[in-house]
């Protein structure tokens, strides 16, 4: 079922998508079935897409499908970002970077003119309440532990990955800490990835309130 819906949601963003854009491309499986249309797309409509990727797995997706990769240095504002999420509220907050690249991700939807999240009916909570990834050096780890517990966290985990020994590394080089934080009501939402964010040592975290997305398109089977 969860892979229809991928499908279905990545189907219809598609039709966001106009000849010349740039676009910010967000990682994770969803985007990667979007990018895999739009590669079809291209070659049949003879369109040309511009692209700021926002991890490794996009970055490759997006060659591989014929999309011409750029920066923010040449395209400051892209047209459109296109992303998945791991969760998201009745609000429209969602929580990402279960995939890692949430640093990336946060600064591209930032960045770009509209943010548009595409997922499958999986990831619809009422309220936020998977563990909260964050981005942190590895000089401040210890640092970092210590005050993320004083801001609630009722377990931090360091994030270990299949195939290799150790803390998994995020592409900037640093370390990820999955923050449990509970269920995280709506009007609080804001305010926790500030606060956690606030902390010098981290980096960025996955929290992406309402305020950066324009849209959700979601996808059933």
């Amino acid at each position: 079922m969860g892979s229809d819906g991928k499908y279905n949601a990545a189907k219809l963003a598609l039709e966001l998508v106009k000849d010349g854009m740039v676009l910010g491309i967000g990682s994770g499986s969803t985007v990667e079935i979007f990018l895999n249309l739009l590669g079809k797309r291209l070659k049949k409509e003879e369109m040309e897409i511009y692209g700021v990727p926002t991890s490794y797995q996009s970055h490759f997706a997006a060659i591989r499908n014929g999309i011409k990769i750029v920066d923010l240095l040449e395209h400051s504002e892209p047209d459109l970002c296109i992303d998945g999420a791991d969760q998201i509220d009745s609000k429209m907050n969602c929580i990402k970077g279960g995939g890692g690249a949430m640093t990336k991700e946060k600064i591209v939807a930032c960045a770009s003119k509209k943010v548009v999240i595409i997922v499958d009916e999986s990831k619809l909570v009422e309220k936020l309440s998977m563990p909260v990834p964050v981005e942190v050096l590895p000089f401040a780890y210890g640092y970092v532990s210590k005050k993320l517990k004083e801001l609630g966290a009722a377990e931090i985990r360091l994030r270990h990955g299949s195939g290799k020994v150790g803390a998994v590394i995020t592409d900037n080089g640093n370390l990820i800490v999955d923050c449990d934080f509970g269920v995280i009501p709506d009007k609080n939402v804001e305010r926790c990835e500030m606060e956690i964010n606030s902390i010098p040592g981290i980096v960025e975290n996955g929290i992406f309130p309402k305020k950066i997305i324009d849209d959700v398109l979601v996808g059933k089977s």
